[in-house]
């Protein structure tokens, strides 16, 4: 074939979606893909159906909560004249006993609860929030924005997949074998001593361990691609801001994983081998457990959320047609977070630390709010005098700025060490950890995912039911969770069944507010799904961006890009580049685009 049949074979390459084979060679293709745009749709694909597990962990939980548990012992007179007690248990949806039945019944009750809503934090921390932003749309977008034909490791990708649906085959096979009960955060002695079954513990924690490796490979991955597939004339500085925030990411993966790892494994052998590590009836120490555990998830806490500030960065600058404000500054700042979360894991501890060692981590807690109020206050500065429009996507970056506020400024109470003695362990830390991971990350996920999809499949979606689903969600959310800082403030506890009377009336507005944010949900997810099947096919640059991925076609090109890239101009520079490929009447907008806004 000639120099010039080659050129022209290329530039008519087909899209990553296209079929070429039957039905059972294209899931074999795609089982076995290198192509980082479909490893990144199956992972999508996963995170999306386990999302939709968790969630329904979640409702369920909501529902058993909506009356408090009670054991009612009546006693009454016969006609016979003799004393006879009746014992009846009310208010419990997980197990529904007779009247005469005993406390064995609360009991049942109480552990089927515990599995139910360790299920949701498994499942919703290990296999969604973690591996969602960086593992789908990390995984479709980064090549791409670098100007890369694929990251520096294919095949490695391909063993990070496999490696996580191994890992959350075994998390889910403890659920089919009934569950476990130890929290999602597997603290010892419950996750030594709970549970006569040993191997539900078991496959449960072996599937975080797995999970694990997943997520130092898809690290190790990014970081190499970062460094040595940039395009040519593409220096660290002309980066996406959602670039440098999966590479600071990477970074807290490859370094803090491990320890996670080596944890977990230990419990393992300690349940099967009574090896005194954890357990304090063999010589061990259930708050080196903590320390272990804690030196890890805090830090992934920032994995969790460094991915979703990235996309905020994305969605603000490209809807709002204006330079980000403060590049590298933002940029700074998502190293300085990934360098802060391996120094304040202690402020879990509080209630198990010395006076002094809880004093030191207190005061370093409080360093956390330095870079994130740098990244808020630049978000916020990009948006003054921007072309904003409202759409779906903007909505959800605006409602991030929103309830991740809320999320960061409850913070502070509990790394103060005299309001966290009183909210430790109550739903004030419920609401807040919600409102940082779900109001953050899923919300910046979703928002992710309405930007980019018209990117990733070709297709527009429907603005004005995407945008009531968005509302909806915004809605049951805050109804959900706000609540649930006054019943911290009150005094309940997280991971009861039961409650006192006086919470009803806080705990039946959440779990409406639980049923308005599946109902938004819901509708989000018809919608993606309606404009696979008949949306608007998408032109190239619908939104008016100017990063690398809006140069390539709707949906990309197995290769990307027909031509190697060459950057010549960063990637917010609004007001001296026309976005390539743009034309404001393709805005997927019921609305025509606002007066002003920078073509």
């Amino acid at each position: 074939m000639s120099h010039e049949a080659a050129h022209d074979a290329h530039h008519h390459e087909g899209s990553y979606l296209t079929r070429t084979g039957s039905f059972w060679t294209t899931v074999i293709q795609w089982g076995f893909t290198k192509d980082h745009k479909k490893l990144g749709v199956m992972y999508l694909t996963a995170v999306l159906i386990l999302f939709f597990v968790g969630g329904m962990a979640a409702l369920m939980v909501r529902a058993e909560l909506w009356s408090p548990v009670r054991q009612i012992t009546t006693t009454s007179v016969n006609d016979a004249g003799e004393t006879v007690t009746t014992t009846e248990i009310k208010g419990q949806m997980f197990n529904f006993p007779k009247a005469g039945e005993t406390a064995t019944s609360l009991n049942t009750g109480n552990e089927t609860y515990n599995r139910i809503f360790t299920l949701h934090g498994a499942v919703m921390v290990f296999m969604v929030i973690i591996p969602s932003i960086p593992a789908a749309l990390g995984n479709f977008f980064l090549p791409i924005m670098l100007g890369a034909k694929d990251v520096a490791f294919p095949r490695l990708n391909l063993l990070s997949w496999w490696i996580y649906v191994f890992g959350s085959i075994f998390a889910i096979a403890s659920v089919i074998a009934g569950g476990v009960d130890t929290g999602w955060t597997f603290y010892t002695p419950y996750s030594t001593t709970t549970d006569a079954d040993h191997w539900r513990v078991v496959f449960m924690i072996m599937g975080a361990f797995i999970l694990g490796f997943s997520s130092i490979l898809t690290g190790l991955n990014f970081i190499v691609t970062v460094h040595k597939l940039r395009a040519p004339g593409m220096g660290w500085f002309d980066m996406p801001l959602f670039v440098w925030a999966i590479y600071a990411t990477a970074i807290i993966q490859v370094l803090a994983t491990p320890v996670i790892g080596v944890t977990l494994l230990l419990l393992v052998l300690e349940r099967l081998f009574h090896i005194g590590i954890f357990d304090p009836r063999l010589g061990g120490d259930p708050v080196l457990f903590q320390h272990f555990f804690w030196f890890y998830s805090h830090p992934v806490v920032y994995v969790m959320i460094l991915p979703g500030m990235g996309i905020v960065s994305e969605l603000l600058a490209v809807h709002a047609h204006k330079r980000i404000f403060g590049y590298k500054a933002i940029a700074f700042a998502s190293l300085g977070i990934a360098g802060v979360s391996f120094i304040v894991w202690g402020h879990h501890l509080f209630a198990a630390e010395s006076e002094l060692a809880a004093t030191v981590f207190s005061a370093l807690t409080f360093l956390v709010a330095i870079p994130t109020a740098i990244k808020v206050f630049n978000w916020i500065a990009t948006l003054y005098k921007g072309s904003i429009v409202l759409n779906t996507p903007m909505f959800y970056a605006l409602a991030f700025l929103f309830l991740f506020s809320i999320g960061g400024l409850t913070g502070l109470p509990l790394a103060t060490l005299a309001t966290d003695m009183h909210l430790h362990d109550s739903y004030f830390v419920v609401a807040h950890f919600h409102y940082v991971m779900m109001g953050g990350t899923i919300i910046a996920f979703v928002g992710g995912i309405f930007h980019w999809w018209p990117k990733m499949f070709g297709r527009l979606y429907n603005e004005r039911w995407a945008l009531t689903g968005a509302v909806l969600v915004f809605i049951g959310f805050n109804v959900t969770f706000f609540t649930q800082f006054f019943l911290g403030t009150q005094g309940m506890p997280r991971r009861y069944a039961s409650y006192v009377d006086e919470f009803l009336t806080l705990h039946r507005i959440s779990t409406v507010g639980s049923w308005i944010l599946a109902l938004g949900f819901f509708i989000e997810a018809a919608v993606l799904i309606y404009s696979l099947v008949a949306g608007r096919k998408a032109p190239p640059n619908p939104w008016g961006g100017l990063t690398l991925e809006w140069e390539v076609e709707s949906p990309p090109i197995e290769h990307n890009f027909h031509h190697e890239p060459l950057i010549k101009h960063g990637p917010y520079d609004y007001d001296d580049v026309v976005p390539p490929h743009w034309d404001p009447k393709d805005y997927p907008l019921p609305e025509p685009l606002p007066t002003g806004a920078r073509h």
